[in-house]
């Protein structure tokens, strides 16, 4: 199985860590606290997961996966990034992180931004439009005819292919939603994003699951 670094353990990075432990995969959690922070999350994840610092999650990752709130990024590692497949699962939120006019104009995209960050590494945007709630508990068996898929956008097809086979052992199916670029069409505020909100419980969980087409309609529709 793959070794997943994480930066940033809250409640998506921590969701995430937990699903990828139960699939097998080995985990090394950071954040900007530090790893004593993090262990009884640690020890809570079992044997699979450790606390770690924010470089030796970024050395030690296989692929690593990116958590943190979108006005940190730059924050995030340069170097021992290099050459591998990073997960963004950002979200620009103006409130939070402060107006930025190419953010808003539409010229760029957070996943962008990060991809300049770290321009010798392959960025792949994806769990950037559903609640952790909901990535928590809609996850299925390959086949089920309840399975959710998940967008998925970059530049590098086989960044790609590498994410969607982690998206698929977490019990999702993973939909390719074109180059890193679109990211847009699933960002907050179009339909795409929080596809998996259901209309009468809106962020309480389970949520609704969202199959390919269904994905696919909202996607086009931004």
């Amino acid at each position: 199985m793959t070794t997943i670094g994480f930066i940033g353990s809250g409640r998506v990075g921590g969701t995430l860590a937990r699903l990828a432990a139960d699939a097998g995969h080995d985990v090394v959690l950071s954040n900007s606290r530090g790893p004593g922070t993090l262990r009884d999350l640690a020890r809570d994840l079992g044997p699979r997961a450790r606390a770690a610092t924010v470089e030796e999650a970024a050395r030690d990752g296989d692929l690593v996966v990116v958590c943190v709130p979108f006005h940190a990024y730059r924050q995030v590692p340069v170097a021992p990034l290099r050459g591998k497949v990073v997960i963004d699962t950002t979200n620009y939120n103006p409130d939070r992180d402060g107006r930025l006019a190419d953010l808003d104009a539409g010229r760029v995209t957070s996943a962008g931004l990060l991809q300049a960050h770290l321009p010798e590494s392959f960025v792949v945007k994806a769990f950037s439009n559903i609640f952790h709630k909901h990535l928590a508990t809609l996850g299925r068996p390959a086949g089920a005819p309840d399975r959710s898929a998940l967008a998925v956008t970059g530049d590098d097809a086989a960044a790609k292919a590498t994410v969607a086979e982690l998206i698929g052992t977490l019990g999702y199916d993973a939909y390719d939603a074109g180059a890193l670029d679109d990211s847009r069409r699933f960002a907050p505020g179009t339909p795409a994003n929080h596809a998996y909100l259901d209309p009468e419980g809106m962020f309480a969980a389970p949520g609704r699951s969202v199959s390919a087409d269904r994905l696919a309609a909202l996607l086009a529709s931004a």
